[in-house]
């Protein structure tokens, strides 16, 4: 890789911005803040916030001097490369129900596109990337116009653990992959948009061709276009070749590989993974799996944009897929809307709004 360091800005300075750390999550760094300090080829330059308190405590945790309330001012003044958004999906916090009917707030669409404009050549953006596809068939046009790097914060996708898992799965070790099983209960934008990215991911990223859902509980009555907060929900998802993905809303943040030869199931939230394989039809044997050394996926997604401008190849969460997962996680809600039917893909209509933090 080159040895030029790149120009990073954060937009947003809270928890995912610079303070998460401190939450005791992980002992790598969690932060966009601290993955920036952890990686040889970046240098952590600027940061914008429309709150003066986080602003300041930003510049003093990280020693940075170059703080702005206004992005632009930032983007303007700074010549960055990088630009980072972790504010929340849909502005203001701390609510958690749209403020009406005509609310469309979507803070991660509209940065996306002003920072594409502004000629900011590389985005980490915060998921989701919109509310609705409307919104993200417009982040795709300006961010595939302007040849952009570009990932967002589904960080399955960049971890070294899930990425063995996928490894073993694409190169036939538990034979051909028949179906693969999420475990644990999650909102649609705010968690299905991490478990559909890694089914989808640890199978190698096959075109999702069709959808069908439910937005939990059953009961719930929603009204027109517009989902004021974001629902629980559970799907079944139909990828290329037949396979299928599915959400079991227990458990911890498992998932689970079935082949024809066997499966991988990746243990608590990714902490470990076990495969079980036979040739027999009633029962499998467990065989040792190499576990990795967990590394930090934020410096690796981070460092996946540098490798792009770089080389030029396409990132692992490029606009294009990101577009795409984010339809079929949309595509969840449509197919409730409409009363559980398979939704294929691409959607029909693009405007159903789901709000969420």
């Amino acid at each position: 890789m080159d040895t030029k360091k790149f120009r990073v800005g954060v937009v947003g300075l809270g928890r995912m911005g610079s303070t998460i750390d401190e939450e005791g999550h992980t002992k790598l760094p969690y932060s966009i803040a601290s993955a920036v300090e952890s990686s040889p080829h970046f240098e952590l330059v600027a940061g914008s916030d429309l709150i003066e308190e986080k602003r300041a405590l930003f510049s003093e945790r990280w020693g940075v001097r170059g703080v702005y309330q206004d992005f632009n001012e930032m983007v303007a003044i700074e010549n960055l490369d990088l630009v980072a958004v972790c504010t929340a999906a849909c502005l203001p916090k701390p609510i958690d129900v749209s403020p009406g009917p005509d609310d469309v707030a979507d803070s991660h669409a509209y940065l996306s596109i002003e920072l594409a404009a502004l000629g900011v050549p590389m985005l980490y953006i915060e998921k989701a990337m919109a509310s609705s596809m409307k919104r993200a068939d417009q982040v795709l046009e300006v961010v595939s116009r302007n040849g952009l790097c570009y990932n967002t914060g589904v960080l399955r996708r960049f971890d070294n653990r899930y990425a063995a898992v996928r490894d073993a799965v694409v190169s036939g070790l538990i034979g051909d992959v028949r179906t693969v099983v999420h475990y644990a209960p999650a909102t649609l934008l705010h968690g299905h948009i991490h478990s559909i990215d890694t089914i989808s991911f640890l199978l190698g990223d096959p075109k999702v061709r069709a959808v069908r859902g439910e937005l939990l509980p059953r009961d719930r009555k929603f009204s027109g276009r517009h989902i004021a907060k974001d629902p629980h929900a559970i799907y079944q998802i139909r990828f290329d070749g037949d396979v299928e993905g599915y959400t079991v809303p227990a458990g911890c943040w498992e998932f689970e590989v079935f082949g024809s030869d066997g499966c991988i199931r990746l243990m608590n939230n990714g902490e470990v993974a076990v495969l079980r394989r036979g040739s027999g039809k009633r029962q499998w044997y467990e065989e040792p799996f190499e576990n990795v050394e967990p590394k930090s996926p934020v410096v690796a997604c981070l460092e996946d944009l540098a490798h792009s401008k770089n080389t030029g190849e396409p990132t692992l969460g490029n606009v294009e897929l990101t577009h795409h997962l984010t339809e079929a996680c949309i595509a969840v809600a449509e197919s409730h809307l409409n009363g559980g039917i398979w939704m294929d893909l691409p959607l029909q209509r693009r405007d159903l709004y789901i709000f969420h933090v």
